[in-house]
């Protein structure tokens, strides 16, 4: 019997209500993502240490108390017998429909229905893993095709190499002008490029498989033309040469995130799903990071988008290139600057660091107007705050109405009877967030 607790994001929970998993809690309790990522669970973005709302220190289930507390991540967790679901909390229905259309509109996901049973739940795991096979694959190639020094054995009268004595004498005895030498050359088709075709090989049995993968249609020919060697059977081999030698130049970093993919992909099914094996394996994906994009592909036409993960956009808050920053948004218009920063938190959770931050940012930019865009699943109850001046020594506090920092936010559906009827509903919520920002 499969137990299987499903739980909110950012929420407290009492330590008896994990006792149908004890043994999956025992595995992730107190420990990084980091310190999870090696034990086999897979986590999106991958360079979340670089990410200010999530980092490789972060716990995805922290013992505080008599309570254990999640955090900013979403998603599945599997071990035996027992898995855990992390929802977002904005999501009040019986169906997490917000965190499906998040991974829709960011990375471009195909739609997944809701599942209830353990092989289900296995089933959507994997699927998370193949559907973020186009996403990586496109970031890695866009350094062009992954080549490495390979060894060739040549038989002619070029002579290029070093001369394989044995082998020449058994081939070139009595001697008739050629020698046998072995040259190390560039080559794209190597054990890298052959594990993504046997991943896109592999991607093509299932039933999207052909839809999914249209969407790097461009990268999966230049994958073809390198992997002329291509044997379905040598899928083993090349998996076990891919893990002994995993990708480790820094420049190459997009390339060791998609080796790690295929490889739990081409996997996954054989040593994970419906085995019961004790072994820990998931998907997580960072909360804060996908609300932040989502945000992007509504404004992104009014505001600059500095990424943090990506080093795009680096600002600096002194001269002498000192105080390196990231605002999230920084509005196009430079006459009239607006600086906006994404929270993935209730209205209420809003404060303190929260406004030093980005009160700093419009400080640095001369902008006279600061926002933050929630998530709100209730009533929208925008707030907007006035900077004071003065002091209460003086007794002359005062808002300045010229400064205002307002929290907007954008309304989520619930109590929806399916997830077109959410989709329907969240468009009509972005039609009335944008509309505030047509001016700009």
């Amino acid at each position: 019997m499969t137990a299987i607790i499903k739980l909110k994001d950012n929420v407290f929970t009492k330590k008896n209500e994990f006792e149908s998993i004890n043994h999956l809690t025992k595995k992730i309790l107190d420990k990084t993502l980091k310190q999870l990522e090696k034990e086999g669970v897979f986590v999106f973005p991958e360079e979340v240490s670089e990410a200010e709302d999530i980092t490789k220190d972060q716990m995805i289930l922290q013992r505080i108390n008599d309570c254990y507390r999640t955090s900013n991540v979403l998603g599945f967790l599997g071990y035996g017998k027992e898995r855990l679901v992390i929802e977002s909390r904005f999501s009040t229905g019986k169906s997490d429909y917000f965190f499906q259309y998040l991974l829709e509109c960011v990375l471009d996901f195909p739609n997944f229905l809701e599942l209830h049973t353990d092989a289900d739940q296995n089933s959507r795991m994997f699927n998370l893993l193949v559907f973020l096979f186009p996403y990586y694959l496109k970031s890695a190639m866009r350094k062009g095709l992954f080549k490495t020094y390979k060894n060739y054995q040549y038989n002619d009268g070029n002579l290029k190499g070093t001369i394989d004595i044995a082998r020449h004498i058994i081939r070139n005895t009595p001697f008739t002008g050629n020698i046998s030498y072995n040259q190390r050359e560039f080559s794209f088709d190597n054990d890298l490029m052959q594990l993504i075709r046997h991943t896109i090989e592999f991607i093509k049995t299932k039933p999207y498989g052909n839809k999914l993968l249209r969407r790097a249609k461009d990268e999966i020919s230049a994958i073809y033309e390198a992997t002329t060697d291509y044997e379905y059977y040598d899928r083993r081999k090349i998996i076990i040469a891919n893990r002994k030698k995993p990708i480790r130049h820094a420049f190459y970093h997009d390339y060791r995130e998609l080796q790690r993919l295929c490889i739990m992909i081409l996997q996954y099914e054989k040593q994970q799903i419906g085995s019961g094996v004790r072994q820990l394996h998931g998907i997580l994906f960072d909360g804060a990071w996908l609300w932040e994009e989502y945000i992007n592909s509504l404004i992104g036409q009014f505001f600059y988008h500095p990424r943090n993960k990506g080093k795009e956009g680096a600002q600096r808050l002194f001269a002498g290139n000192v105080g390196l920053i990231y605002p999230d948004f920084i509005s196009r218009d430079n006459k009239n600057r607006t600086i906006a920063d994404a929270k993935y938190k209730p209205i209420n959770n809003i404060g303190n660091k929260d406004y030093l931050q980005v009160l700093a940012y419009m400080f640095r930019f001369d902008a006279t107007n600061g926002y933050y865009f929630y998530p709100e699943s209730g009533e929208i109850k925008n707030l907007e705050l006035h900077l004071n001046s003065g002091s209460t020594y003086e007794k002359d506090v005062g808002a300045r109405e010229n400064i205002r920092l307002s929290k907007y936010g954008l309304l989520i559906p619930n109590n929806v009877a399916d997830y077109d009827q959410f989709k329907t509903q969240m468009k009509e919520s972005e039609l009335s967030f944008k509309s505030h920002f047509d001016g700009l």
